[in-house]
């Protein structure tokens, strides 16, 4: 069951990390569940938005045609395929993800529970949704196949195919359909606190990262980690709206940095406002980026919480 519904939160918090550490999984079996560990832990700690950011000056992120997981293939879309296909409930996979050889070992992943991903029979004032492509009269709104027992009718003319967020008529009930309303992704978050998922966007350069941002006002606090930033432990982070938070790959935010013919600073220190350790006095040389991520977000999850404004 969902847990009971809290004050709303306005504020959002996002992980920026690179496609490429997918490029060191050893077979297309290790990739996806590299994956799945990353879709977990960003469901399990409330990430609202992943960017997944280029840092091959070689490879395009976009505007090509994409051919599947092998060695050969496009890192970044691979993991955002993947994390996207995970964090949609199961009941609209078939209808949104056609067949793909990037997806071809993704039911073998653990599921992330999200409360999104709801049960046929459970009531809530949301739900997630397909628009069917079904006749109605010109502007007269569209159908949506929210995964329960009846259809739902909404009064916005939508695009067959497409996802949606539905706000449902708790009193509409006329035998053939139920109604409701179709509302931001972000309702369930800024009306209720009830986490809702996590948007995934892909960046071309590092420095896209900062600037393509999902928010209109940007993002108002950067965090960026390595083992050579300070301490976690005595830093206090300040107020935020929207946060993002960088990871690196295998050689860390470094090749990242450099490879961003934009940037003119390539510092990785003066280009965040925190720049952190999240674990101090590591016991191994390295630390995985799926490993640094939940880390990362245990280590700081008590002053976001805290410090995020609403």
């Amino acid at each position: 069951p969902l847990p009971p519904p809290l004050a709303g939160r306005a504020y959002t918090v996002s992980v920026a990390l690179p496609g490429s550490i997918c490029d060191n999984a050893q077979s297309p079996e290790l990739r996806t569940y590299l994956a799945g560990q990353i879709a977990r832990a960003l469901a399990i700690f409330n990430i609202d938005e992943v960017v997944i950011f280029n840092d091959n000056p070689g490879v395009k992120v976009r505007g090509k045609a994409f051919e599947g997981v092998t060695k050969k293939t496009n890192a970044n879309i691979v993991l955002a395929r993947i994390l996207q296909y995970l964090e949609t409930p199961q009941y609209l996979r078939k209808a949104l993800f056609p067949h793909h050889p990037d997806l071809k070992y993704a039911g073998l992943l653990n599921p992330l529970d999200c409360p999104h991903h709801m049960r046929r029979e459970e009531k809530y004032p949301f739900r997630e949704g397909v628009v069917l492509k079904r006749p109605t009269k010109k502007g007269k709104g569209c159908f949506v196949d929210c995964g329960i027992d009846k259809e739902v009718y909404i009064d916005k003319e939508l695009i067959p195919g497409m996802r949606v967020t539905v706000r449902m008529d708790s009193e509409s009930n006329n035998g053939k359909f139920y109604k409701g309303t179709a509302v931001s992704p972000d309702a369930p978050r800024k009306e209720l606190g009830t986490y809702w998922g996590y948007r995934v966007r892909l960046a071309d350069t590092f420095s896209a990262t900062f600037t393509e941002s999902s928010y209109k006002e940007g993002y108002d606090l950067t965090i960026g980690t390595s083992d050579t930033g300070d301490s976690v432990d005595i830093v206090d982070i300040r107020h935020f709206k929207h946060v993002l938070i960088f990871l690196g790959g295998l050689q860390g935010l470094e090749p990242a940095i450099e490879s961003d013919e934009s940037l003119k600073e390539t510092e990785p220190r003066t280009l965040f406002d925190y720049y952190l350790n999240t674990c101090p006095n590591q016991g191994s040389r390295t630390i995985r980026t799926e490993e640094a991520l939940m880390i990362t977000l245990t280590a700081l999850r008590k002053q976001l919480a805290e410090n995020g404004l609403d």
